[in-house]
Formats: C-alpha cells, sequence, structure tokens
C-alpha cells in the first residue's frame, strides 16, 4: 500500500503582509503551522520563496519539497517555545568544537587541519571575541569559561529564525564556529561545507569512496546550504 499524502486543494499562493511580518496566503486563507499557529516569516523574501513552494506543488504535497516552509514552521513551533533551551544546546557545541580536535599522526593530516582550521579560529577571535583553542586527541579538554560565556551570549541573541537555520549550520558542520561564519557570511559557504568535511575527505582519500557515505554526505551537503539560504534570506529587503 503507498503512503497517503494529501491533496492540493488551493488554486493560488501568494505572499501577504502580516502584523508582525510577512505570510502566505491559499486563496486568500493565511497558511498555518503543524502547530495552527498563522506563519508569518520577517521578510517578503522568505514569504515569496515559501509561497513559490506551495504553488510548485501539483497534485499530492510533497513536504521533502518544501524545506523552506520547514524550517519556518520549526522556528515557530519549536523554537519560539523553546529558545533558551536550543540556544544552549548550540551553544555547548563550543566547548567540543569539531575544529579543535586535532589528529597526532599522520603529519600530513595534521598539517592539512592547521592549514585549514586555524583561520577559523583565528577568524572567531577577531569578530567574536572568543578564542578556541585546539587540542589533539579526542579527550576533552574544557575551554576558557570567557571564551563560551561570550560564545553562548551571542547564540542566544539570535532570532527564533535566525536559531532555527543555525541549528542546522552547527548540528550538521559540527562545529559552532563554522556555523558563525556561515551566519555572519564571512566565508564562501561551499568552502565552510568542504573545511567541516575535512576528516571525511581524507579517509576517501585514503581508503576511497564509499556510496552510502557518499549519498549521506550529499544529502548533509544539501541541508547546510539550505540553512545558510535560509539565513540569508531571513534579512533579504530585495522585495519590500
Amino acid at each position: 500500500m503507498s503512503e497517503w499524502a494529501p491533496k492540493r486543494f488551493w488554486k493560488t499562493a501568494e505572499t501577504t503582509a502580516t502584523d508582525d511580518g510577512f505570510g502566505v496566503l491559499l486563496d486568500g486563507r493565511p497558511v498555518r503551522t503543524p502547530a495552527k499557529a498563522v506563519l508569518s516569516v520577517p521578510s517578503r523574501a522568505l514569504g515569496a520563496r515559501i509561497a513559490a513552494e506551495f504553488d510548485a506543488q501539483v497534485d499530492l504535497i510533497d513536504p521533502k519539497t518544501m524545506p523552506f516552509t520547514r524550517t519556518a514552521n520549526a522556528a515557530i513551533d519549536k523554537v519560539v517555545v523553546q529558545h533558551a533551551e536550543v540556544a544552549d544546546m548550540l551553544a555547548d557545541y563550543a566547548d567540543s568544537d569539531l575544529l579543535c580536535y586535532r589528529a597526532a599522526q599522520p603529519k600530513e593530516l595534521v598539517l592539512r587541519q592547521a592549514q585549514q582550521w586555524n583561520p577559523l579560529l583565528d577568524w572567531a577571535e577577531d569578530k567574536l571575541s572568543a578564542r578556541l583553542e585546539p587540542r589533539t586527541g579526542v579527550i576533552h579538554v574544557a575551554q576558557s569559561p570567557e571564551a563560551l560565556t561570550t560564545l553562548r551570549a551571542r547564540v542566544h541573541d539570535m532570532s527564533n529564525f535566525e536559531l532555527a537555520a543555525f541549528h542546522d549550520l552547527v548540528s550538521i558542520s559540527g562545529s559552532l564556529i563554522i556555523g558563525f561564519a556561515a551566519k555572519l557570511a564571512s566565508f564562501p559557504v561551499d568552502d565552510l561545507w568542504t573545511v567541516s568535511r575535512l576528516d571525511e575527505i581524507w579517509q576517501e582519500e585514503q581508503w576511497g569512496i564509499d556510496e552510502e557515505a557518499q549519498k549521506m554526505a550529499e544529502h548533509k551537503k544539501a541541508a547546510f546550504l539550505h540553512a545558510d539560504h535560509f539565513m540569508r534570506l531571513i534579512g533579504d529587503e530585495s522585495l519590500t
């Protein structure tokens, strides 16, 4: 038996201004989230992207083709009601950031990690006023309390929509610093993704590519790039 899927019931999908941003109307009726809240996003550009996702549905609705709608729903239904908890969960990545855990050998991998990861740690010290120090091995060594407090405050300062996108940037890459670098558009997002996969790329070079692992990496990359695109649209005023 095939899975049941809801059918498209609307003829038109359009963006409209709301009291706190922009929403989407389906045949004049506002779109609501799964928790029944009115869907309202910070920018018209983001609203237009969500409206386009609804307009692209043909007969059966396929949520997998509606990533911007899904992230907006998460911001409204999940982050709004537990902003502090989500912020704390993400801020905790700083004390075990991917960029800080280095190999002891071989020397080629040690050098590559230093070449690609040190500039991001230096950037964080300069732009975020927080210095995280690299460690050799996988045993946890706590970072500076001052740095952790500074980074935690920056995460808590994010809006609900920023935090929803930031969640994927951090959790997929394994790095709070990479998440901030993407949020602030300080490095090309494709380069940040590649840097986050340094260890996996090294393993592929030594042992070859595993097809299943490659498919998983492609899926994660698409989600990472989507989160970055969502972050860009939050502040996009080009359609206002």
